[in-house]
């Protein structure tokens, strides 16, 4: 998606344009909470086009996107969902891509401004294989909603989250509030948004934010920093198949899983909203005078109000109460563990990347 992009649907009354990384789609029509309820309830609609569409074609797409990225590709059969990464040498999270795969291509979903480097290290992959990696941003976006859309077509990505792929792992409890949203996206063509949500209720960006986080979700534009590997956000769910070789990163994948434990860990934030407003995504995360981590997403929920997303440092104190500082600003924080502090270490169960059992 270009940088100029704006939505069709900020021309619907009471729109309020979004900033950062959703700059060109609403971060509201009126009234966020409100908007957050009705699209939990499966009753509206979201603007998603400005996120990013590359297509793969040709004989070799699933294999090839298998050899490169953390997920098992290969096996997946028209109209299935998955969900993979990209990894650098030490396994730290480089691209993200929600894959949708069809009869003669596959779709990934990517965050806005994704797709140009993405596209670029694909084609330098490619060799002589039969594959051909074209961008779609300009003609095609995404709707997404909690049922599906029949207005906006069969390409549909339904998100795997919370639950555990096959080759994945849980690092966070059985009883996941995930559970309670269902998220499909919808790859449209631009020229016919309007058209695909004509009677719907539309949902800004504020709803998404608040449903995601609310379900655990991590998201590549904001849980991600130079140093995130899978592990820290609990992506080993979704995103990775441990039982799968052949990609870079995977020895940090298999060390860490079974012989160590990842170096931070995503955790939910409870806050406190005596201040009446929110702390801005970046802001620290204090136990006491100690920096130990970082706010990475923030949003006001229908009914747990004011809640975020955060990245700690693995030993911190679960039971502690964090400060978040913006500013002058300082919002009491309670901590609900999402990837425990002592994730990783599987005893017995070793992904075959591990010849030998570790020793003491």
């Amino acid at each position: 998606m270009t940088e100029t992009y704006r939505s069709p649907l900020l021309q619907r009354e009471g729109a309020v344009e979004a900033g950062g990384v959703d700059t060109g789609v609403a971060a509201h029509y009126g009234a966020p909470t409100r908007e957050a309820r009705r699209l939990f309830d499966g009753e509206a609609i979201a603007d998603l086009t400005h996120f990013d569409i590359l297509e793969i074609s040709g004989a070799d797409r699933q294999s090839w996107l298998d050899t490169l990225s953390t997920q098992r590709i290969s096996t997946l059969k028209p109209s299935d969902s998955t969900q993979t990464l990209l990894l650098s040498i030490q396994g730290r999270v480089e691209h993200e891509m929600k894959v949708l795969v069809q009869p003669e291509r596959l779709l990934l979903i990517l965050e806005p401004g994704a797709a140009a480097p993405l596209q670029e290290f694909l084609n330098s992959m490619r060799f002589m294989l039969r594959v051909e990696v074209a961008d779609l941003s300009a003609t095609h976006g995404v709707l997404a909603a909690t049922r599906p859309i029949p207005s906006a077509g069969d390409a549909v990505w339904t998100d795997p989250w919370p639950g555990v792929s096959e080759g994945g792992w849980a690092y966070s409890r059985e009883d996941h509030p995930g559970t309670e949203r269902p998220w499909l996206l919808h790859v449209v063509e631009l020229e016919n948004t309007i058209q695909a949500v004509a009677d719907e209720q539309l949902a800004g960006m504020m709803a998404v934010e608040a449903l995601r986080i609310a379900a655990w979700e991590p998201r590549f534009g904001a849980e991600i920093d130079d140093k995130t590997i899978p592990h820290e956000l609990d992506w080993l769910r979704t995103s990775v198949h441990l039982n799968k070789g052949c990609y870079k990163g995977q020895e940090t994948i298999a060390r860490v899983h079974n012989i160590g434990h990842p170096p931070r860990r995503i955790v939910f934030l409870d806050l406190d909203g005596s201040l009446h407003t929110l702390p801005a995504p970046g802001s620290e995360l204090k136990l006491g005078e100690r920096t130990v981590g970082r706010v990475t997403s923030v949003a006001l929920h229908f009914e747990a109000g004011p809640i975020a997303l955060g990245v700690v440092k693995r030993n911190v104190d679960p039971e502690s109460v964090l400060s978040v500082v913006d500013g002058e600003s300082i919002y009491p924080a309670s901590q609900e563990i999402i990837v425990a502090p002592d994730a990783g270490q599987v005893a017995g169960r070793f992904t075959g990347f591990l010849r030998t059992p570790p020793t003491a």
